[in-house]
């Protein structure tokens, strides 16, 4: 069962005099996912790299970094913790040491599984709209029944 975070939630870490901080948020919406993104990042950081998913939609953003080092390994954290409808932003202040690719992919990947493994998560509940008629007499009955199956 896929799940989502109850909350914001957050994950720092220092690795090689670079300092990145995993930040992460439930979103309802590609738009709410992006504006998400666009609030919390840091324009005086060197990369603001980050991916949402949400059901079938997903976007990732290297901002810079070399291609397919930060926001596929960012959105490959958010796949293997079973998550939807979450936006994740990996801020990097760069420390002066080169990481390589295969560092730069671990950090980046590594930094958004620890934050979201830290956050509070529920479970996504899929759920079908249906309809049906009843007689008066049978109302009580039919309600009682919908509550036991914890139908909304």
């Amino acid at each position: 069962m896929p799940y989502t975070l109850l909350g914001p939630c957050d994950y720092r870490e220092e690795i090689r005099k670079s300092r990145f901080l995993a930040l992460a948020a439930p979103v309802a919406s590609a738009a709410e996912a992006q504006a998400f993104i666009a609030r919390v990042s840091d324009p005086g950081a060197s990369h603001n790299c980050w991916a949402w998913k949400v059901g079938d939609q997903y976007r990732f953003s290297d901002d810079g970094e070399p291609g397919g080092t930060a926001g596929r390994p960012i959105l490959a954290a958010i796949e293997s913790q079973d998550c939807d409808q979450v936006a994740v932003l990996v801020i990097r202040w760069y420390g002066g040491i080169q990481l390589g690719t295969g560092g730069l992919a671990r950090a980046y990947g590594g930094s958004a599984n620890k934050c979201l493994q830290g956050g509070q998560r529920r479970e996504l509940v899929t759920r079908t709209r249906c309809a049906c008629h009843c007689g008066f007499a049978e109302l009580a009955l039919l309600k009682a029944r919908l509550s036991e199956l914890d139908a909304v």
